[in-house]
């Protein structure tokens, strides 16, 4: 059982996806501002940002909730970890979800009023083709893997560099930039800005990515069987900070 309050476990979801998705808003607003004809450069300057933010935001928040931020990473915890009971409960999934959705929302806005846009810019950006679909399941694929099995493999620690590193890269080598995030894509439809998405592109990205999280799974069952042991250490052991605390005691 998972030592952190609930309540705890959620408001760090909130704050670490609503950080998350501040950097990857901000990044893209600053981007075009720096570089407004190189859209190639604004690019790279918006990954470098978000890898950067990622890698800072699990590291601070993992040793109280996991660090996801992300649901289908929640969903892969619960449904791998519910027979060894060493992942999120359902009821846990639930709050969690909520918590990373309602993150993401507040992440766009605070990113917007940051830079003196309106509180709520409805995104203009299209991103309905296949292609981009099919760039959201290898993204979302990818990323579960990777969280998964340096958790079976004792490798948790590098998590927070190892993420954002791989998000970093997929931001390039995916065709939809890797938003591989459901709370991350809804934030997103609230920004009118280099890293907006328009609210009608927004379903058939969570398609692709629950689509994804299915593909990462099946992997992880096939490659790591006992996967679902090491469903407490995804992305970082929750709990860390409390038992640091209680071992600095004795």
């Amino acid at each position: 059982m998972n030592p952190v309050a609930l309540w705890r476990r959620l408001l760090a979801e909130f704050a670490g996806t609503a950080l998350l998705v501040t950097s990857v808003v901000g990044s893209g607003v600053m981007a075009q501002t720096l570089s407004p004809d190189d859209v190639g450069l604004q690019l790279l300057e918006n990954s470098i940002a978000t890898a950067f933010a990622l890698g800072a935001l699990i590291l601070i928040f993992g040793p109280v909730s996991g660090g996801h931020f992300n649901p289908v990473v929640s969903a892969a915890d619960w449904f791998l970890g519910r027979r060894s009971r060493t992942g999120l409960t359902l009821s846990d999934l639930g709050g969690y979800v909520a918590a990373q959705v309602s993150g993401g929302i507040a992440g766009a806005v605070l990113a917007n009023l940051m830079f003196a846009l309106p509180a709520v810019t409805w995104s203009t950006k299209d991103r309905s083709a296949s292609h981009l679909w099919l760039g959201e399941v290898v993204a979302t694929a990818g990323l579960i893997l990777l969280v998964f099995a340096l958790a079976r493999s004792g490798r948790a620690a590098v998590a927070p560099a190892a993420v954002g590193a791989y998000i970093g890269a997929a931001y390039w080598f995916t065709s939809s930039t890797s938003f591989a995030n459901p709370a991350v894509t809804i934030g997103r439809g609230f920004t009118d800005t280099f890293a907006g998405i328009a609210p009608g592109s927004i379903p058939a990205f969570l398609v692709a990515q629950c689509v994804g999280l299915a593909v990462g799974v099946a992997l992880l069952l096939a490659l790591y069987p006992g996967v679902g042991r090491a469903a407490d250490q995804v992305v970082v052991p929750a709990g860390a900070a409390d038992d640091e605390l209680t071992g600095a005691r004795r």
